[in-house]
């Protein structure tokens, strides 16, 4: 039984790993379509027409990342749609990883962890 358990649990900590880091993929989009959805809500588009912006934002916003992404020839503007996708996502890799902040003493060991936590 109890190797069933600790089986079960490395099972159920790799899938939230990846589950946290396909996620994070997302950050730029949801950001956006958070943004815009909000902004639509306090104009007074009403729930429905906040939805829809902020649906419409994001899918935007993903559509044309992944259009510049694969039209440019250049590396410096590729890595540039990268980084620009890519950042968000270590900020939150970063902050889902410190939340296990009171589980190190050490400031600079925690740091070094959050940080690897942020590179997917």
């Amino acid at each position: 039984m109890i190797i069933i358990g600790v089986i079960l649990s490395a099972v159920g900590i790799g899938l939230s790993c990846w589950l946290l880091f396909t996620l994070a993929v997302y950050a730029v989009p949801f950001a956006a379509s958070l943004t815009a959805g909000l902004a639509a809500f306090h104009s007074g588009a009403g729930v429905i027409g906040a939805l829809v912006v902020g649906i419409v934002a994001g899918t935007i916003t993903l559509g044309a990342g992944q259009v510049a992404f694969a039209v440019a020839r250049s590396p410096l503007i590729r890595t540039a749609v990268a980084l620009l996708f890519a950042t968000p996502a270590a900020v939150a890799g970063y902050h889902a990883m410190a939340d296990g902040r009171k589980k190190y003493s050490s400031r600079k060991w925690s740091s070094r962890f959050f940080s690897a936590g942020g590179i997917p």
